[in-house]
């Protein structure tokens, strides 16, 4: 480093004193700070007290690139087949000694054990990311980007990675997603900087640029760059649905050991059961188109739902009939949960 001094006399005290420098933050002193050093010797001759000699120093503080991204919340981002705009959130936080900006972008982890459980095995769709720039905690009101703009030191802006969970994922089902942020050169507000890197040589009267960040999730140590993941999981219904029809009598035996000939009723059981351990089934609609060679009935009961079993006695609600379906909605159907729906039929 280049030195500016004047060559002194006698030397006999050596008071130092620092001039110039900014208060120090979590980050550091501000790149582009000047600092200054004066040095003052005092001596004397024959007795005589001289004039001091004095000599300064100066140079500039240079840039320490220096970031994290953490995932929030520390849990799993609960999702349904098919949703979409499902969101999880990071955090960005410039550790460095200037302002910058970051380079944002989001890649889909290809297998291997997720952020918080399980193991990536599918990979969302629509990806987009948001940045909090109001502090509202709320993306809705943000437009998509691809960077932070003008990120001061110290400083933590919020990240939002929304996306499409595609409607063919079960129960169990994980996709686990990357955030980088990559530092860019901030001062120009709504343009994104020049990648960053480290100087190739020391220049004492200019800023120069030292990468200095940690390795995440995918990223390098002083790579200018930091990542961190986060997982979506899906939690699916697993609905299984069984059909089942009984004679109940006929014109001829009654209801005693009925025969499906004609004229006799028909009762059509329709199950829907919900696994253990799947969400909670809602929105259950059953329709059903009475068979050619059988005429619909309520002459007993109307369209009975939400039995447990195909027992009508524990009917709570009623379906409809247009000809020729029979239709009815259940109630939201819980892990281990059957619903039913149950109707009549005569055999023409």
């Amino acid at each position: 480093m280049k030195r500016t001094s004047r060559l002194l006399g006698a030397v006999s005290i050596v008071p130092l004193i620092a001039l110039g420098a900014s208060p120090a933050l979590a980050a550091g002193t501000d790149a582009g700070t000047t600092i200054q050093n004066t040095v003052s010797v005092s001596y004397q001759v024959g007795g005589v007290t001289q004039n001091d000699q004095e000599a300064t120093d100066e140079f500039v503080v240079d840039r320490k690139i220096d970031l994290t991204v953490a995932e929030v919340g520390g849990t799993q981002t609960v999702v349904s087949p098919g949703s979409t705009q499902q969101v999880t959130t990071f955090q960005v936080t410039n550790l460095s000694n200037d302002t910058a900006d970051f380079g944002l972008t989001v890649d889909q982890q290809a297998g291997g054990a997720g952020a918080f459980g399980g193991t990536d095995n599918f990979d969302t769709t629509n990806t987009l990311i948001y940045v909090d720039t109001d502090g509202d905690g709320d993306w809705t009101d943000e437009v998509a980007v691809t960077y932070i703009d003008e990120l001061a030191p110290d400083e933590t802006r919020t990240i939002f990675v929304v996306s499409d969970v595609p409607i063919d994922q079960v129960t169990g089902d994980v996709a686990t997603v990357i955030l980088t942020a990559t530092a860019y050169a901030g001062g120009t507000a709504g343009s994104q900087g020049a990648l960053l890197a480290t100087s190739a040589t020391n220049t004492v009267d200019a800023v120069d640029t030292v990468l200095a960040d940690g390795a995440g999730e995918t990223d390098a140590q002083y790579d200018g760059a930091f990542s961190a993941a986060d997982d979506y999981v899906v939690s699916a219904a697993a609905l299984t649905v069984t059909k089942i029809s009984s004679v109940i009598e006929d014109p001829v035996s009654g209801t005693t050991n009925p025969k499906a000939i004609p004229g006799a009723t028909i009762q059509y059981c329709i199950s829907v059961t919900n696994a253990a351990g799947s969400a909670t089934a809602t929105g259950v609609n059953v329709t059903d188109d009475v068979p050619t060679g059988l005429t619909y009935t309520d002459t007993n009961f109307p369209v009975s739902t939400n039995s447990t079993s195909c027992d009508v006695a524990g009917a709570t609600g009623t379906g409809s009939y247009a000809d020729p379906t029979v239709s009815g909605t259940l109630d939201d159907i819980a892990a281990g949960e059957t619903r039913t729906l149950i109707f009549q039929a005569i055999i023409d």
